[in-house]
């Protein structure tokens, strides 16, 4: 997978594909550096999955307070 192509994929998308890395690096015929470029690759799905969850969860909460953002955690308890 390109870094260019990276960029343009759906959270959904990361999550699949994040799944198929985890399965090629629990294979117990991998390259230490297949491993590597996987694991690096992994980690950038997971911190770009993360900004975009950050950014629905603050969405989220500024709709729902209509205007004031209220936590997750204060509409919990």
């Amino acid at each position: 997978m390109s870094k260019s192509s990276e960029g343009e994929l759906s959270l959904e998308e990361r999550m699949r594909r994040l799944e198929e890395i985890l399965a090629r690096m629990e294979s117990t015929e991998i390259r230490l550096g297949e491993a590597l470029e996987l694991f690096e690759e992994g980690v950038s799905h997971v911190k770009t999955a993360g900004e975009v969850l950050a950014a629905a969860e603050l969405r989220v909460e500024e709709l729902l307070a209509d205007g004031q953002v209220i936590s997750f955690e204060d509409k919990v308890e």
